[in-house]
């Protein structure tokens, strides 16, 4: 995916999270939908929390890379976009639990989604990211780091709808 498809597609799950949230209450944020479920407020913040790491990853120490800049996209993509498997978050992402504003949420993922763009726009996307290692993935390039930021959040606006569904039946 060229740049602007890259900022396009990011921009466009962005809206839909803000557009998601901004139709929830104060209350219904805060509200666990189900057993096991995290609240509306924890799903964003824990967007929030991970692309912001992305965010550091990708401005972070890289280095040339030594294979394929997009050879990881698609298992990405197949991986997040694959509803029926039960994904366990690593710790460090793991929203507390806590109430949440939905303003500061809202203005959280604005101010993060802008500051993705600046990096997808001005940064070389083929450099290896070397500050962290994934599990499972390894050391992600910048273009696939990105494309993890986009199907990631994809996934989680997934489980929102489903979140938002599970709250209007109580």
């Amino acid at each position: 995916m060229e740049r602007e498809k890259l900022i396009s597609q990011m921009n466009a799950n962005t809206e839909e999270l803000l557009d998601l949230l901004s139709h929830l209450s104060q209350t219904d944020i805060n509200t666990v939908p189900f057993e096991g479920s995290w609240t509306a407020g924890q799903l964003v913040k824990h967007v929030i929390k991970s692309n912001s790491g992305f965010l550091q990853m990708l401005k972070g120490p890289v280095r040339e890379s030594k294979r394929e800049p997009d050879e990881l996209i698609e298992r990405i993509k197949t991986d997040f976009l694959n509803f029926n498997v039960k994904v366990k978050s690593p710790e460090f992402v793991v929203p507390e639990k806590i109430d949440y504003n939905k303003e500061d949420l809202l203005s959280s993922l604005e101010a993060l989604n802008s500051k993705l763009n600046e990096s997808v726009q001005s940064l070389d996307l083929t450099k290896t990211c070397s500050a962290f290692e994934l599990p499972v993935y390894g050391y992600l390039t910048r273009s696939e780091a990105v494309h993890f930021i986009i199907y990631h959040t994809q996934r989680h606006i997934h489980q929102l709808k489903n979140i938002i569904e599970k709250l209007n039946k109580k």
